[in-house]
């Protein structure tokens, strides 16, 4: 690429690592912006549950794709390619670098590679899918994927239900496997990309998530689901902090079990985002704790 070219500073890693406040002291050098790549943060009324950076935090630095649609407004991965891409271009327009933060692999996928062109699945299939697994449990959907799909079987995180579902969703849906439309080929984008990923010892990550999970219920997180339960069925809701409040809120477990749960289902949900990360060869690792981080991350080329 020319010279010229607009210079993207992806910073990902595990929920909790740090990465907003580094993104955003990498922003404010850079006198640029910052764009999210969290599947969540981009939803109103989910500010705490989803550790969204607080007005005072972003003071100074525009941020684009948080805290901007309403939590009835499903955006998959390719809808963030869209989104995203016209973010940075309204970007370029006036600077020349900018910085993504996030912890959605996929979302960051879809922004630096792209996403193959995929058919529309069946609501109903969906639903008649979704339904049986919730009446059939983990190792019926695990015995349909492989007997409907087994390529993709094959290579599929098995113990992740949301990864099968999708891949048995579309085999219905379309009758063929959803690694049928995996090119690979990685689109062209006019900018150029520099991946970094912020890692922590284990144990540290671990207890800034346990730490984090208790401020977040000081800060009011309660209340922020009680808010959003009447419209605890959507999908954006079925994610971690909330589905585990929901159901205390539904008598099923006690406030100090849904609590306990929200810490465990996070450490799971860290351990598999680094599990993703650490795919992308791509990426430079870097300590999370260094002092000097931006000045390692402004220095790699």
């Amino acid at each position: 690429m020319h010279a010229s070219t607009p210079i993207v500073y992806v910073i990902a890693g595990p929920t909790a690592v740090g990465k907003s406040a580094i993104a955003i002291n990498l922003a404010r050098r850079l006198a640029t912006a910052i764009v999210s790549a969290d599947s969540r943060q981009c939803y109103m009324g989910m500010a705490i549950g989803t550790a969204q950076p607080a007005e005072e935090e972003r003071q100074g630095v525009p941020h684009y794709f948080i805290n901007e649609f309403p939590v009835t407004r499903h955006i998959t991965a390719a809808g963030y390619e869209e989104l995203a891409l016209s973010y940075l271009s309204d970007i370029f327009s006036t600077r020349t670098t900018a910085v993504v933060c996030g912890g959605t692999g996929l979302y960051i996928k879809a922004l630096c590679q792209g996403l193959d062109d995929m058919p529309e699945i069946d609501d109903s299939v969906a639903q008649q899918v979704n339904a049986a697994y919730h009446a059939e449990g983990l190792a019926w959907l695990q015995q349909r994927v492989a007997e409907e799909d087994p390529e993709f079987y094959a290579m599929a995180e098995t113990g992740n239900p949301a990864r099968l579902l999708r891949a048995l969703i579309f085999k219905r849906s379309t009758g063929k496997g959803i690694l049928s439309y995996r090119s690979g080929q990685p689109k062209k984008r006019n900018f150029r990309t520099l991946k970094i990923g912020l890692e922590l010892p284990r144990e540290l990550l671990y207890q800034r998530i346990n730490e984090r999970v208790d401020n977040m219920m000081a800060d009011g997180l309660l209340n922020e689901v009680r808010d959003l339960y009447p419209q605890r069925h959507l999908k954006n809701l079925q994610t971690v902090g909330y589905t585990e409040l929901f159901e205390y809120l539904e008598g099923s477990c006690s406030l100090q079990e849904a609590v306990a749960r929200i810490k465990q289902h996070t450490r799971n949900y860290a351990k598999r985002q680094m599990t993703w990360f650490k795919k992308d060869k791509e990426f430079t690792w870097l300590d999370a704790r260094d002092e000097g981080i931006a000045e390692k991350i402004l220095a790699i080329k």
